[in-house]
C-alpha cells in the first residue's frame, strides 16, 4: 500500500473530533434533585420575603401582615423626618468610626505577625479564628455577666484595681463606658475572620518584591518597606475588608440588642425598625419600609466606598477621581521628548533645512 493510501485510510477510521461542549448523559434527574431543595428554599425565605416586604411597605399593616390600606409613599416619607430613626443612624456612624479602624488595624498586625511566624503558623490562625465560631449572644452573655458586669468582682474591674484605678458601675449604662463594651464584643469575634483575608493578601505578595528592594537597600523587616510594598499590594484586600466591616456595622443587631436594649442612645437602625414591626406597634408596613430605606443606603455606601478606593491594585481611574481635588495638572513631559523638542527648538531657530525637509515632506506626499 502506497503511503498517501495509508495516510487516506488513516484519516478515514480516525473518530471525528468533537468542538462543541460535551453533553453527560443521564443526570438531568440528579441536577434536579439536588438543585430543587435549594432553589424552594431561596424563594420561599428570600425572594417571596423581599416582594412581600415591598408590597407591605406601600400599605397600612398594623397586627397584621396582610395589607389593610393603600397609602403610597407616606411610610418611607415618614423616616425622612423621623427623629428616633435619623438618630439611630447616629449611633451607626459612631459605633462605626470605632469598630472599622480599629479592626482593620488589629487583624493587619496580625495577620502581619502570624505571617513572620516560621512555625505554628496553623496554630495561631486557628486560635484567632476560633471566635469567629462563637455565638454573638454567648459572647454578650459573657461580656454582661462576667467581665463588664459593674460589680468589684468583675474582671474588668479587677484589672482596673491593680493598676489603681477605681472601678467603674455604669458599663452598660453611661457614656461612653458602654462604646467600650460594644466595640470589644465585636472586636473579639470578628478580628480572626479579618486577619485571615489580610494573611491571605500577605501570602500573594511575590517575594521577588521585598528581595529587590533590599537589594535597593530596605530594611527586610522594617516600616518603611511595610509602607512601600506591603500596604500598596493590599490596596484589593483593604478595600474588601473595608466594604464587608462598613455592611458588618449596618447589620450589628445582636450586641445592641443583648447589652443595651432599647436604649434610644445606643440603638443601631436594625434595633429600631425590630422594634417598629416586633414591638408593641407591629406596624409591618413601617417596618418594611425602614428595612428597605436602610438597605439602599447600604448599597448606597457600598457603590461610593467601591468607586473611591476602587478595587483593582493598579486602579488609575480611582486617581482621576480625585483630580478634581488636586487640580488639573500637567502631563509630566519626560527627559527625552524634553531634549527632543530643545533639539527641534534650536534647529529651527538657526534655519535648518533638513528640518524644514521634514517638515515639508508630509506635505509634499500628501500633495502628490
Amino acid at each position: 500500500m502506497s503511503a498517501p493510501s495509508a495516510t487516506r485510510a488513516d484519516a478515514t477510521a480516525a473518530p471525528a473530533t468533537r468542538t462543541g461542549p460535551t453533553r453527560i448523559k443521564g443526570n438531568g434527574l440528579a441536577f434536579w434533585l439536588f438543585f430543587t431543595p435549594f432553589l424552594v428554599g431561596l424563594c420561599v425565605f428570600t425572594i417571596l420575603p423581599l416582594i412581600w416586604g415591598g408590597t407591605l411597605s406601600l400599605f397600612e399593616a398594623r397586627g397584621t401582615v396582610l395589607p389593610t390600606k393603600f397609602i403610597g409613599l407616606d411610610n418611607f416619607r415618614g423616616f425622612l423626618v423621623d427623629t428616633a430613626f435619623l438618630q439611630s443612624l447616629r449611633t451607626f456612624l459612631v459605633f462605626a468610626v470605632f469598630i472599622v479602624p480599629v479592626t482593620m488595624a488589629v487583624s493587619l498586625a496580625l495577620a502581619v505577625l502570624v505571617n513572620g511566624l516560621p512555625r505554628f503558623q496553623t496554630f495561631f490562625r486557628s486560635v484567632f479564628f476560633l471566635p469567629t465560631a462563637c455565638s454573638y449572644v454567648v459572647a454578650c452573655v459573657v461580656w454582661r455577666l462576667s467581665l463588664f458586669n459593674g460589680l468589684e468582682s468583675g474582671i474588668v474591674n479587677q484589672l482596673l484595681g491593680v493598676v489603681g484605678l477605681d472601678s467603674i458601675s455604669a458599663w452598660l449604662s453611661a457614656s461612653p463606658y458602654w462604646w467600650i463594651v460594644l466595640v470589644t464584643v465585636r472586636l473579639w469575634l470578628q478580628v480572626g475572620f479579618y486577619m485571615l483575608l489580610f494573611l491571605a493578601g500577605l501570602q500573594a505578595i511575590p517575594t521577588q518584591m521585598y528581595e529587590a528592594a533590599s537589594v535597593d537597600g530596605l530594611n527586610p523587616g522594617g516600616f518603611t518597606m511595610f509602607r512601600l510594598i506591603t500596604l500598596p499590594q493590599l490596596r484589593t484586600t483593604s478595600a474588601a475588608v473595608l466594604l464587608l466591616l462598613l455592611i458588618a456595622s449596618f447589620q450589628a443587631f445582636d450586641e445592641f440588642y443583648n447589652l443595651t436594649g432599647n436604649n434610644p442612645e445606643t440603638r443601631p437602625p436594625l434595633v429600631y425598625l425590630y422594634n417598629i414591626a416586633l414591638g408593641p406597634q407591629q406596624d409591618f408596613g413601617r417596618g418594611s419600609a425602614g428595612a428597605l430605606v436602610l438597605t439602599a443606603i447600604m448599597v448606597l455606601a457600598g457603590l461610593l466606598q467601591t468607586w473611591l478606593v476602587g478595587f483593582g491594585s493598579n486602579d488609575d481611574a480611582t486617581k482621576r477621581r480625585f483630580g478634581f481635588l488636586r487640580g488639573r495638572r500637567r502631563r509630566p513631559v519626560d527627559a527625552a521628548e524634553t531634549e527632543t523638542a530643545e533639539e527641534l527648538e534650536a534647529t529651527g531657530s538657526t534655519g535648518s533645512t533638513g528640518s524644514t525637509e521634514k517638515t515639508a515632506t508630509p506635505e509634499k506626499e500628501v500633495r502628490r
